[in-house]
């Protein structure tokens, strides 16, 4: 089950050694060294994955992921030289979706890529072939079979990540979810990492809905658990 990725880095040593991994995997890769070079060839190729490298000549990969997500999708799995939790948290903050941190193994990368091409929509997952009804919480109103959402009648962008997590939580509202719940409901659970890689998505979630975690409409923090629906 292979699919189209595209490897950003300036380091085009590591570019190329990322790209034969990826390619022996099933995948079809295309490199290109630089933030434009990026933004071009993500337009033009429609690639599945990126791996974007945080530090890139011209754009970096902040600005190239934040470019990105205005037409795109994709799943982006940043990369960046240092381990400071602000750098993950800058990438994830523009719509990537995970993180590695260099150095790092190359088959720890495609194991990364191919547990997203694998990644259920959970939507599709949930409706298989029919209709299902809109979810709706409050003024939030979820559309999982078309995967839109609503917050007082304003359409939302989310990222695909931040929708499925969304559409995880909502599918059983009353229910507490624990991080791995959660993570082996939209990343898959042959997914290994950090795994609070949730709470980030859940902040960036609840910013985008209006949600205060303080007096939640949509989102409750469940302590010593994890998240569901509901207001606090």
């Amino acid at each position: 089950m292979g699919g189209r990725v595209l490897v950003v880095d300036d380091e085009r040593s590591l570019a190329k050694v990322v790209a034969r991994y990826l390619e022996r995997d099933g995948h079809e890769v295309g490199c290109v060294f630089d933030g434009r070079s990026a933004v071009t060839a993500v337009r033009r190729d429609a690639p599945d994955v990126v791996v974007l490298d945080l530090a890139l000549p011209g754009l970096d990969g902040v600005e190239v992921c934040r470019q990105i997500r205005a037409f795109t999708d994709c799943y982006v799995i940043m990369l960046t030289a240092r381990s400071e939790e602000a750098d993950k948290l800058v990438g994830l903050g523009v719509g990537a979706d995970d993180y590695l941190t260099k150095p790092f193994s190359p088959r720890e990368l495609v194991a990364r890529v191919r547990a997203m091409l694998r990644r259920p929509r959970v939507g599709q997952r949930e409706a298989g072939p029919a209709q299902q009804p809109p979810r709706t919480l409050g003024a939030l109103r979820i559309d999982v079979t078309g995967r839109e959402v609503w917050v007082g009648g304003e359409r939302v962008d989310l990222t695909r990540t931040e929708f499925d997590l969304l559409a995880a939580l909502s599918a059983r509202p009353a229910a507490a979810f624990t991080r791995r719940q959660l993570i082996n409901a939209v990343w898959g659970a042959d997914w290994v990492g950090d795994e609070h890689l949730v709470d980030v998505h859940v902040g960036h979630l609840r910013r985008k809905l209006g949600d205060d975690p303080a007096a939640p409409r949509f989102i409750r923090t469940i302590r010593g658990v994890g998240y569901r629906m509901g207001q606090g």
